[in-house]
């Protein structure tokens, strides 16, 4: 993953989004992209788990004009972006694993004080899981 440090506050907001209230999962996919569906899947499930985060989809054909803009070449790609809707990470044409995308999270130092192997409620999150 590397990151870019753009603020996309404005794309978002064109794509009728808000930043999550810590971090955005920012993910480009396209209809006929299978591991776009995996990603999807996993991406949707962090963010259903992880406080503040919200996963935002983007149909990277209807979207040529921001793909190109944000240099997009394959799909998947995922932004993380943090609460202010700076880029602080990028994954491209292979889906992240789940480790590394709450990796990145905690990195982000608002998800899980102390321990980043524990959840929201203090339950483990499982890093082990692919995908």
């Amino acid at each position: 993953m590397s990151a870019d440090g753009r603020d996309l506050t404005g794309e978002l907001a064109a794509l009728g989004e808000v930043p999550g209230e810590v971090a955005t999962l920012l993910q480009f996919s396209t209809a006929f992209c299978a591991p776009c569906r995996s990603t999807r899947r996993m991406l949707a499930e962090v963010a259903a788990v992880v406080p503040g985060v919200r996963h935002v989809e983007v149909d990277a054909e209807s979207h040529l004009e921001l793909v190109r803009r944000l240099a997009v070449r394959s799909t998947p790609t995922v932004l993380v972006l943090d609460s202010s809707g700076t880029e602080v990470r990028r994954a491209s044409g292979a889906p992240p694993t789940r480790a590394a995308v709450i990796a990145t999270l905690a990195s982000l130092g608002e998800i899980f004080p102390g321990d980043p192997q524990s959840g929201p409620d203090g339950d483990s999150v499982d890093l082990s899981r692919k995908g």
